[in-house]
């Protein structure tokens, strides 16, 4: 059975407490509480994957109950189970109105209550599988918004994630790991969506203030991504690829292994390829000039010395993409600039 965070709302205690046990004997986090007004309080800060709710309770009944979750938004799709003494075609018929995802009888039985549970948090899972990944495409077609702002970006993105994953392979990282990675290429400047044009598009270079604002990035990338459960790993990415061995970067100055495993990792691949990248006062430089400088970045304290010569050795053996030439005029990412400022 899925492991699942459950709320138990019955004003009979032996009941209460039975439902409780036996769930939690079964591996489940159970909240059990008396009274709809008191499972409103626990849905205000906490969203269990299931309810089952006691149909006749004094004050708010279970049908009043279901009824006003099932109209608020955060809160419809949760599954909720009816548990009622009431027979009569009727009172089932008034569940089913007020949105109720099923029905148990009391007295309970064991193994109806264990079924049905069963059944509801499966149902929930793929529901939640569904949602998290039409949220994580439009999260990648925003993504995408940005690197379509400047012709000089196309591809790179993808070549990101090629170099950052063949790394991850190389040092031996799991699948959960890579596949992070393979995110954290796609998704890391995604909070430049929050950067005005005159800012991120901006030919010459930037001023102080302009400076303080294209750091942002991280943390608003951070900040659109955090509500998807299955960005979890992806987040120290997206937030910290801007740090510094040497403590010298941004948002929040990390330095050393202070700085996530993942996004030093991303951060050597996404130089290298900066670098490759027409920059606005100079032409792009060759894969091989590019790894001279990452090399001479590492020794100066900039990134991971052990991570650079990992990158090197796989660009080396013919591992790694090499950046694509591109015609001059393209304007490249501010970022581009701060790596040759740093």
């Amino acid at each position: 059975m899925t492991r699942a965070s459950i709320l138990v709302v019955d004003n009979a205690v032996l009941h209460r407490t039975f439902m409780q046990h036996t769930l939690e004997a079964e591996g489940h986090s159970v909240i059990a509480v008396e009274s709809a007004e008191a499972a409103l309080e626990v849905l205000g800060t906490t969203r269990p994957d299931l309810l089952l709710v006691d149909a006749v309770m004094a004050g708010m009944d279970g049908f009043e109950l279901c009824r006003l979750l099932k109209r608020r938004e955060a809160t419809r799709l949760l599954p909720l189970v009816l548990v009622t003494g009431l027979q009569a075609a009727e009172d089932r018929i008034r569940g089913i109105e007020a949105g109720a995802d099923d029905f148990l009888s009391k007295p309970v039985q064991l193994p109806e209550l264990l079924a049905r549970v069963r059944s509801l948090l499966l149902r929930k899972r793929y529901t939640d599988q569904l949602e998290q990944e039409h949220a994580a495409a439009v999260l990648y077609s925003l993504a995408r918004s940005v690197e379509a702002k400047d012709p000089a970006l196309e591809g790179h993105c993808e070549r990101l994630a090629h170099s950052a994953v063949a790394m991850g392979q190389a040092m031996g990282l799991d699948a959960e790991a890579l596949e992070a990675l393979r995110r954290g290429a796609l998704l890391h400047d995604i909070g430049k969506v929050g950067i005005p044009d005159a800012i991120l598009m901006k030919p010459g270079p930037l001023n102080a203030d302009e400076w303080k604002v294209i750091r942002q990035h991280p943390v608003i990338g951070e900040r659109i991504c955090l509500p998807l459960r299955s960005m979890g790993p992806v987040l120290p990415i997206i937030r910290h690829h801007h740090e510094r061995w040497d403590g010298s970067g941004y948002p929040d100055g990390l330095a050393g292994e202070a700085i996530p495993l993942l996004a030093r990792v991303l951060q050597v691949a996404d130089v290298f390829d900066a670098l490759t990248m027409v920059r606005p006062y100079q032409p792009a430089l060759s894969a091989a000039e590019a790894s001279g400088v990452l090399r001479a970045q590492a020794a100066n304290g900039l990134h991971d010395p052990k991570l650079v010569e990992l990158f090197q050795r796989l660009w080396k053996s013919g591992a790694l993409p090499d950046a694509p030439s591109r015609p001059a005029g393209f304007a490249g990412p501010p970022e581009a600039q701060a790596v040759a400022d740093t």
